[in-house]
């Protein structure tokens, strides 16, 4: 592989790892997912197809590869992918490729090979299926008020309760502490130009393992595979849609792990 053609496949990395991650619910199994591309590419010359766009092809590759599964001694991810397997795959992978990355339907439909309005299908269903019946707490740790407020407002109307808004990571241990959620939304900079991060890992230490989705103008900063690092990312500026799509993700996974979740409510206001 030319130096040229490594160094555009690299730009796609931090894209391929944030899908992976999303599909598996780890960040462990989503760089073994990514690896395994990686290592498919390299191993068959001409698998990237070049008669389409370079991204699109990159995710037909991955496509075309099972995800990996969880080894047997893992109890969390042995749960999780046991209920994965309720699911159909490749209609999570389309919810995720069209709202996570943003590709198009017919961008889809070329990855998986499908028809257009087949992969229109798969979207819908996949999106009913992760919003049937789980919801939960959520802490959002956020320190510009307008978005603290979209974002209540998205997961509000999922179903989902929200148990505060925390502008500094001093605001989010105690609200954190005082109600544990099932879930946290964080940015990474905050008000008093703490961290984000700092503030997770706080409460992480101090409650245990929570699902956690961070929302960054810099994605690419937590995705670059050499360090701990989340399993969901959305990048700013996000939409409606990527933040319902990550949040059912990331409590589908958290209730395989017996976290516990609220019903639906018959009728939100």
């Amino acid at each position: 592989m030319s130096a040229s053609r490594a160094s555009a496949i690299g730009e796609y990395l931090p894209s391929l790892r944030r899908y992976a991650r999303a599909m598996t619910g780890s960040q462990v199994l989503g760089d073994r997912y990514v690896e395994a591309t990686l290592t498919a590419i390299l191993d068959q010359s001409g698998l990237v197809e070049p008669n389409i766009p370079l991204k699109v092809a990159l995710f037909r590759v991955m496509f075309d590869l099972d995800p990996p599964r969880a080894d047997p001694g893992d109890d969390f991810q042995g749960r999780a992918h046991r209920r994965l397997s309720t699911l159909a795959t490749p209609r999570r992978a389309a919810l995720l490729m069209h709202t996570i990355e943003e590709f198009s339907v017919l961008d889809i439909s070329l990855i998986m090979r499908r028809s257009v309005v087949e992969v229109a299908q798969m979207i819908h269903a996949a999106r009913r299926e992760l919003q049937d019946s789980i919801a939960g707490h959520i802490l959002i740790i956020e320190d510009e008020a307008l978005i603290a407020m979209d974002l209540q407002d998205i997961v509000a109307a999922q179903g989902h309760k929200v148990t505060g808004i925390a502008r500094t990571r001093l605001d989010a241990l105690e609200l954190g502490t005082k109600t544990r959620p099932d879930l946290i939304l964080a940015d990474i900079q905050l008000a008093d130009h703490s961290s984000g991060v700092d503030a997770v890992n706080d409460l992480l230490a101090r409650s245990g393992e929570i699902p956690v989705i961070f929302i960054t103008a810099f994605p690419e900063l937590l995705l670059t595979g050499d360090k701990p690092e989340p399993a969901f990312v959305i990048a700013k500026p996000f939409t409606d849609e990527q933040v319902h799509s990550a949040v059912s993700q990331a409590m589908f996974f958290a209730s395989a792990d017996g976290i516990k979740i609220l019903p639906f409510p018959q009728n939100s206001t």
